[in-house]
């Protein structure tokens, strides 16, 4: 137990510090399961260390959340409280890092009316398109980290009891944050965010047109890529100066496509959770950007609604590469939570897209439209990468690159 709490403080810290890079005088909103409450307490005491201004908490609840939808009044999934769009509008402008310990059932909203979600969902992002706004633009720093709950580590280890899933889900999710009781975890996050930025600027080198995905399930898909597009990597900058990790676990490169430029059929290699419900066995065809028809044997419904929410849902807003063989993917566990998930296969997402462009950070929505790139209120990863995966770049004086071969890179 004494060592278990150790790997918690340690754990909290790297995301303080490492995740957020909390800075004196600044504040930190922490949104959490009230689950999770003796982890948040940690990360609290954390920020506190470095002398932060304030820690503002945001709680929420698998239970209520899912009262709420099966029992409000009908008028409430169209709006959103002016103390809530407050909330995360104004913390945001004042440059507060977030830190969002996501931890769910993945299976939390079974049941609830899709529509309902969806309404939900579009009523939240106009209410908060400053936040979703920043938080795309890196306008702040922000970090999404996960610990184990029962219900979900329950859904990932089905043969095992409830006690030895939690254990078994620690476990895994230490090793994915490179937690394993040395003390050392944020050396060793410095060490891997120096390599993912160096196969980031190989990337960038190639000045790649367009990427070409096959595999042997069916995908057969091609994605163009704007001019002046750049390949990100798990660390990013504010505009102020601050570094950050958006993501605890990242293992991914990556950038934007050009909205209208996707064309053939993908099939997703790994279930989606998303608003609550398990999406799988799904594929999607897309014809100049739009994806045109989708087909799932499990959760159709709820895939049909994400991408509804908007016009630019049903269009592509991100790319990203991840190796078969990485330290997620080699766990060979199922997550069931995109956090962990995305990071262990290569992923693509419909809905808003990141500016990932030549000084895209300082473009509007109307210039970033005008350079191709997709305009959502939504942005949902779905993961496609497999251990056979190949992926050919073109580039913009029409060399040919392999990009991927047997899932991996070839670069």
């Amino acid at each position: 137990m004494e060592l278990m709490e150790e790997k918690l403080q340690e754990y909290a810290k790297l995301l303080v510090e490492v995740g957020l890079n909390v800075q004196k005088g600044q504040t930190l909103i922490i949104s959490a399961p009230a689950e999770c409450a003796h982890f948040a307490r940690l990360c609290a005491g954390a920020a506190y260390d470095v002398e932060c201004r304030e820690v503002v908490m945001n709680w929420h609840d698998d239970a209520l959340t899912r009262e709420k939808y099966l029992r409000a009044a009908d008028e409430v999934f169209d709006q959103v409280p002016r103390w809530r769009e407050h909330f995360f509008n104004d913390y945001a402008k004042e440059g507060a890092a977030y830190l969002s310990i996501a931890a769910e059932d993945p299976e939390h909203l079974k049941g609830v009316d899709p529509e309902r979600l969806t309404r939900s969902q579009r009523a939240g992002g106009k209410a908060l398109k400053d936040f979703y706004r920043l938080q795309m633009s890196s306008g702040f720093p922000w970090c999404i980290a996960s610990i184990p709950i029962p219900s979900w580590a329950e859904k990932v280890f089905p043969e095992e009891s409830s006690e030895t899933a939690m254990e078994k889900l620690w476990e895994a999710i230490f090793k994915t944050v490179r937690i394993n009781g040395d003390g050392r975890c944020v050396e060793r996050w410095h060490e891997h965010l120096a390599r993912l930025a160096e196969r980031k600027e190989k990337l960038n080198a190639l000045q790649l047109e367009s990427l070409h995905y096959t595999n042997a399930l069916g995908t057969d898909l091609t994605i163009r890529l704007p001019e002046g597009h750049v390949w990100e990597a798990g660390d990013d900058v504010t505009a102020s100066g601050q570094s950050f990790v958006a993501n605890m676990p990242t293992e991914e490169l990556f950038t934007a496509p050009l909205r209208d430029g996707a064309n053939g059929v993908v099939y997703a290699s790994m279930p989606l959770v998303n608003d609550g419900n398990i999406i799988d066995g799904f594929h999607m065809v897309v014809k100049d950007g739009k994806i045109m028809e989708v087909h799932a044997e499990k959760g159709e419904e709820f895939l049909r609604s994400a991408i509804s929410v908007d016009e630019g849902a049903s269009y592509f807003g991100e790319v990203a590469l991840v190796p078969y063989n990485s330290p997620i993917s080699n766990q060979k566990i199922l997550f069931y939570n995109t956090l962990f998930d995305e990071n262990a296969a290569c992923h693509i997402a419909f809905g808003e897209a990141y500016p990932c462009l030549e000084g895209g950070r300082d473009m509007d929505k109307e210039e970033l439209k005008r350079r191709g790139l997709n305009d959502s209120i939504t942005h949902v990863d779905f993961m496609v990468g497999t251990k056979d995966l190949s992926i050919m770049g073109t580039t913009r004086d029409g060399r040919q690159v392999p990009i991927f071969a047997e899932g991996n890179f070839a670069i």
